[in-house]
């Protein structure tokens, strides 16, 4: 799946607010390098449905098995190694002589910056070693999923190293002779076997935080089909950064690819759609999604077309941008593979007239590309009646209470159909616009 800042953004799911937005729900790493590897995966998911398969078959084992985490890895471990093998070396030769006829008391009497460096250096190692070991015990079981016997195999292989066993053996008794000749030869023979160590531990790290998203927020794992033919539905599908949700029940196919929907202005459309691309990109990361069920093709990528931004430095106007979007998703369509398509409101810097023949003319252009699932929002009442004979479109509507005192109450509703409900006029009233305006300015 390939998704681009604009919809990462519009999704939500990045946000200046460290432990926010999608990713901050996703996070429940261990480590650093796991977070890093979280992101990667975030903003690279798998790029084929049977790489995504082999995700989501890792997402669920750790899922089923997070009691099997070794927890003598932690965060503070994989720092101290960066600086063990990053910091100055200036030995030339193994340690001996002297030196190496110390007890460890004139050690720390007369070196005891280097020799508390030595120590926590090679038990941080040590302890990572160990882990390693531990997760390689996993091996064993036959129900282990495929990309992770492959990830461990080659933390197997790794560990093969003369060293390990000699360093796993390390304790507080081990003297300061044998940790100095262990870190003279571990900083030389063993850093790119363990930053590879790291890697493997990064990308595993990052696939149990999925799994932990998954039980600690309550989602449930989706059904993965192929791309053709394209499919969507989702039972009970929320918008997972809500305080209080409202789910709503969608179904999408190759013979009803395109969803117009319709409503007054904060009625939900918007919310409903980022809860659709929401669900799709958990869905591709391998994790659970917030819904009750969902069946889901493999899509080729995510494009939304809801807050465009102008560019005043390229002197490019809202109305400019918008089409400059539009054209980006034209683009992405002429591929054969699907999309999930959101557009909210399309070409809202230009006239009423100007925004109703430039949607018209791009819906019409959107049902030659029926291997797409698309979704447009609008509150142009005229563009749902112009398509609604048309084969292959479908519509709903979200509904909004109207009193005839001119109050109004949104339901958040999503009923089938077309609404007609304007209430931007009653919005005005309600906050009290309109008698500030009619007020006379203050006399001085």
């Amino acid at each position: 799946m390939q998704n681009d800042k604009t919809t990462l953004k519009d999704l939500s799911v990045f946000t200046a607010e460290i432990g926010s937005g999608v990713f901050g729900l996703l996070q429940h790493t261990t480590s650093t390098v796991g977070q890093d590897m979280l992101k990667k995966q975030v903003l690279n998911p798998p790029g084929s449905f049977e790489a995504l398969q082999a995700v989501q078959d890792t997402v669920k084992f750790w899922a089923k098995n997070v009691d099997q985490w070794p927890q003598i890895i932690s965060n503070g471990t994989l720092v101290m190694l960066e600086k063990f093998f990053e910091s100055a070396d200036n030995s030339s030769a193994p340690p001996s002589g002297f030196a190496l006829m110390m007890s460890n008391f004139f050690q720390k009497l007369l070196n005891r910056g280097q020799y508390f460096f030595t120590q926590f250096s090679i038990s941080h190692l040590s302890d990572f070693l160990k882990g390693c070991l531990k997760f390689t015990e996993l091996l064993k079981r036959d129900d282990l999923p495929a990309l992770l016997r492959s990830e461990l195999e080659a933390m197997q292989e790794e560990l093969q190293h003369r060293l390990t066993n000699d360093i796993v053996q390390v304790d507080q008794r081990t003297r300061f002779k044998d940790l100095s000749r262990l870190s003279f030869h571990a900083r030389r023979e063993m850093k790119n076997p363990v930053y590879r160590l790291i890697d493997h531990y990064a990308r595993i790290d990052a696939w149990r935080s999925l799994a932990l998203a998954t039980i600690k927020n309550k989602w449930v794992f989706p059904e993965l089909l192929p791309a053709s033919p394209v499919h969507f539905e989702a039972k009970g599908l929320y918008h997972p950064l809500l305080q209080v949700p409202v789910d709503y029940d969608i179904t999408f196919s190759d013979q009803k690819n395109f969803l117009l929907l319709t409503g007054a202005n904060m009625s939900g459309k918007t919310t409903f759609m980022r809860a659709m691309g929401v669900g799709a990109l958990l869905a591709h990361l391998g994790t659970g999604v917030p819904a009750s069920a969902m069946r889901i093709s493999f899509l080729q990528g995510i494009i939304t077309n809801m807050h465009v931004e102008d560019n005043i430095l390229r002197g490019e106007s809202y109305f400019l941008a918008e089409v400059h979007r539009m054209k980006h998703t034209s683009e992405r369509l002429l591929q054969p593979a699907p999309h999930l398509v959101l557009m909210d409101e399309l070409f809202k810097g230009t006239n009423v007239h100007d925004a109703y023949e430039c949607t018209r003319a791009v819906v019409e252009g959107l049902l030659n590309r029926p291997h797409h699932l698309m979704i447009l929002s609008t509150h142009l009442y005229e563009v749902a009646q112009h398509f609604k004979e048309t084969t292959g479109i479908q519509f709903a509507y979200f509904v909004t209470d109207l009193a005839s005192d001119g109050s109004y109450e949104f339901r958040y509703e999503l009923r089938e159909g077309i609404s007609n409900d304007r209430i931007g006029y009653r919005i005005l009233q309600k906050e009290g616009v309109l008698d500030l305006l009619r007020r006379s300015p203050r006399q001085g």
